[in-house]
């Protein structure tokens, strides 16, 4: 089995990872800030080894800014619905996951005022048109760094420099660029990430760091025991506390802390050159084929590793199906949690077969699923 569906999930997951959560089970999965006992407070310096590594991996100074949270879902919902009131207007773009999409029209059918700012047919983000949809009442720019459905990526750090100017907050969704690409928080207010992807995790934790300034300003959605204030029947208001109520999910925190260390090791600059040239080499060999067509850009000009494919003359997932079955090649066909983008990339209703490459894909398996495709194409309908 060949796996070509990093963009929804890694795998295999960091070397190490599956023994790190094996032997924190055996040893003793205590919770933190619950027990008065060695156990207890030794869990507690674990998890917040594993917070000072994730602050580095996104060049934040301080620990206790990076909150755990179930998924990277959950920490967009967290955020947005803990800062934005009826009224307020938010500025998002074309290309944007549902994640974004489905919190954002829940709050809008309560009186939030949504902007969408232009993206080209390759993915592209019309900053212009961004910036001119900002306006004195906005609040908020959400944005992905990186389309999960074509991998154009978005110049985040210019966006940051206009919602600087113009007094206005940043949020970064990302899903698809976490432990891949260097992400610079300067002109980052909050970062919402997943462990399971590009950080080479389990599922199941995601996050999000957040500048201690926007921290102050938004609620927490869901409250309960931290193990901390615990005479008090309100939420604490410091990090982060503020937004981890309940019981953290441990096993998992210390397989990211294997994960990280194996990221670091071999470096993210490292990671992405591989990815993107086995893109470049998936994409040179699928552009001289007249049945297919590759949605967005051609180039590998600021793209992550994920390319979607649009089979002109064939169902798409018949042939995400023959991958498949016949093959033993996963994909991932559809319109990817992401209709919006789809429509913005001319690929709506239908939509496509997505192919993310990861860190431990090899060239060979490039050159075998170039060949698959080829002789698929060959056949007629009857050959499924």
């Amino acid at each position: 089995m060949i796996y070509f569906d990093n963009g929804s999930t890694s795998h295999p997951k960091a070397p190490g990872l599956p023994q790190a959560v094996r032997e924190i089970l055996e040893r003793g999965c205590f919770n933190i800030n619950r027990g008065g006992y060695a156990g207890a407070y030794e869990m507690s310096s674990l998890v917040f080894d594993v917070r000072e590594k994730t602050a580095a991996m996104f060049g934040c100074e301080d620990g206790r800014q990076v909150v755990f949270t179930g998924s990277l879902t959950q920490s967009l919902n967290m955020a947005l619905k803990g800062l934005l009131s009826p009224g307020d207007r938010v500025v998002t773009t074309q290309i944007e996951h549902n994640a974004v999409l489905r919190p954002l029209a829940q709050l809008q059918a309560q009186g939030l005022i949504v902007d969408v700012a232009r993206c080209g047919s390759d993915g592209r983000l019309d900053l212009s048109d961004l910036d001119a949809k900002i306006n004195e009442r906005t609040k908020l720019v959400v944005m992905s760094h990186a389309s999960n459905v074509c991998g154009a990526i978005l110049p985040v750090s210019q966006v940051g420099q206009i919602c600087r100017a113009r007094g206005v907050l940043l949020l970064v969704d990302a899903a698809q660029t976490a432990g891949v690409l260097d992400i610079d928080m300067t002109y980052i207010d909050a970062l919402a990430f997943p462990c399971h992807k590009g950080l080479l995790a389990s599922q199941g934790l995601g996050g999000f760091i957040v500048k201690s300034d926007l921290a102050e300003k938004i609620e927490p959605v869901i409250m309960g025991g931290t193990g901390s204030l615990s005479h008090e029947i309100t939420q604490p208001g410091f990090l982060p506390d503020k937004f981890e109520s309940g019981t953290m999910n441990i096993p998992a925190i210390m397989g990211l802390k294997k994960s990280l260390e194996y990221i670091k090791s071999v470096g993210v600059k490292t990671i992405f050159e591989k990815e993107i040239k086995l893109t470049e080499s998936f994409v040179s060999e699928i552009s001289k084929i007249d049945d297919v067509s590759i949605v967005g850009k051609k180039d590998m000009i600021d793209r992550a590793a994920v390319v979607s494919l649009d089979f002109k003359n064939r169902d798409n997932a018949e042939i995400a199906a023959a991958l498949d079955g016949n093959y033993g090649i996963m994909t991932r066909c559809g319109l990817h949690c992401a209709p919006n983008a789809h429509k913005t990339l001319g690929t709506y209703p239908h939509g496509t077969v997505r192919f993310s490459f990861g860190h431990f894909n090899t060239t060979d398996e490039i050159e075998y699923i170039v060949a698959s495709i080829k002789e698929i194409l060959k056949k007629d309908a009857s050959g499924f």
